[in-house]
């Protein structure tokens, strides 16, 4: 199962559930995509973000209601963020960071003119809506480095 962040002619935003890339071609070719929004059939994919915190303004305006504030609640938020924590220092010790050449190096491995691996780096967003476009599969999270969490 993959996921794809959409958007259709009029920017409204949002998710897909494909079984594979090529299922969602397909079914962008056939119109059996639809903006829930508008309905309309032109939809493209728009890169995606991984969101773990709101900054502060943004938490004010936000629809959501207030985090509960018990001691279980709390040891919830405590220990998805350990699991946070985890999942982090995983990913940095299993990816070579390539830095600024993360699209160059993205392609190279995605085309086999370089060795397959993981990989992490910095890409803007342009870079990656053009990797997405050519189907190398990519997604964004905050720089990370090690030592961030404490």
């Amino acid at each position: 199962m993959i996921i794809f962040d959409l958007a259709c002619q009029h920017n409204h935003r949002f998710e897909g559930w494909f079984q594979s890339r090529e299922d969602f071609d397909s079914q962008l070719a056939r119109g059996l995509i639809a903006c829930p929004h508008c309905a309309s059939p032109e939809i493209r994919r728009v890169p995606s973000a991984v969101h773990l915190t709101l900054p502060a303004a943004a938490a004010t305006v936000s629809a959501q209601p207030p985090l509960p504030t018990s001691t279980a609640a709390i040891d919830m938020r405590a220990g998805a963020l350990a699991a946070f924590r985890q999942l982090s220092e995983m990913l940095l010790a299993s990816c070579e960071d390539v830095g600024a050449d993360f699209a160059d190096e993205a392609r190279r491995i995605h085309y086999v003119e370089a060795p397959a691996r993981s990989i992490r780096g910095e890409a803007s967003a342009e870079e990656v809506e053009a990797l997405l476009e050519e189907g190398i599969e990519v997604f964004r999270l905050a720089r990370l480095k090690p030592g961030d969490f404490h």
